[in-house]
């Protein structure tokens, strides 16, 4: 897979791009990221990923070294060496390497940046075309305790395991479940269900992380009429589920179709679904980096 690697502002060779063994992020998942994607070699809603970025560090007390107008021009500076139009990009802020080994964020000396930039893998389109089947996964993440839900932070394992839980059953997506049998979101991704044409997903309230497509939808649903509920969904609802979908920034939309082994609807990709879809891939391919 090719790849182009900034770190702290300067390029470095694929090969040789290291980060200490002794970063808070290595060490502690102590870090903020951002990911998105290009479309025709323009990165889709950078200012909004931008944005994100600056309020989770926030959230977590991470100094952003430097403006978000260089942090602009370093990606825009990888993506256009990298030279390639469909793009993963990714940019991560760790709170750095501490003068000695311990959890005080005190100990830090100063944070580290890179930017991540390579070819993207395109989901095929039979997910789109068929949609997939997804598990629900109960878990209480880092996040949640922390009380920093809405940070996109480094620590994803519980992320990791949510999808090792789907893949052992055969399954594209697991949708977090919280204590209290709500389905919050996917385990990278926002989800959305569809109860007698209005269009439901969880508010931000519920401790998810807001997404940059999920704001996206959201939007156009609305200009399209569609009518819109911010609400929990409880997980004994989705049986009764026309239709339902997760979104993030490199798969768009995807549809579900099966959740738990049960069938969701007629089991196809729905209406309001691949209106989304299709409106989401137009503003994203010409308003191209909005």
């Amino acid at each position: 897979m090719r790849s182009t690697v900034m770190i702290d502002g300067r390029l470095v060779p694929t090969e040789s791009a290291q980060v200490s063994v002794f970063d808070r992020g290595f060490l502690y998942g102590d870090s903020v990221f951002e990911s998105l994607r290009s479309y025709r070699g323009v990165p889709f809603a950078l200012d909004e990923h931008l944005a994100r970025l600056a309020r989770s560090a926030d959230r977590v007390a991470i100094a952003v070294p430097v403006g978000l107008d260089a942090l602009r021009s370093e990606m825009l500076h990888a993506l256009a060496v990298h030279d390639y139009p469909e793009c993963y990009l990714r940019l991560t802020l760790t709170r750095g390497v501490g003068r000695a080994m311990g959890l005080d964020p005190e100990l830090a000396e100063r944070p580290l940046r890179f930017v991540l930039v390579t070819d993207l893998s395109v989901p095929p389109a039979e997910i789109y075309e068929l949609g997939i089947s997804a598990i629900t996964h109960r878990v209480e993440r880092p996040s949640d305790v922390a009380g920093v839900a809405d940070a996109k932070i480094g620590n994803y394992l519980v992320a990791v395991m949510a999808m090792r839980a789907a893949r052992a059953l055969g399954a594209r997506e697991a949708l977090i479940e919280d204590r209290n049998g709500h389905v919050l979101e996917g385990a990278a991704s926002n989800f959305f269900a569809v109860f007698s044409g209005i269009l439901v997903t969880a508010p931000e309230s519920a401790a998810i992380l807001p997404g940059i497509t999920r704001a996206h939808v959201i939007e156009l649903a609305r200009a399209r009429g569609i009518k819109i509920e911010l609400r929990e969904i409880a997980k004994s609802e989705l049986a009764s589920a026309d239709e339902a979908f997760v979104c993030s920034s490199l798969r768009e939309l995807v549809p579900v179709v099966s959740i738990d082994g049960q069938r969701v609807a007629d089991g196809v990709p729905g209406a309001i679904t691949r209106e989304l879809l299709q409106a989401y891939r137009e503003r994203a391919t010409t308003a191209l980096g909005g």
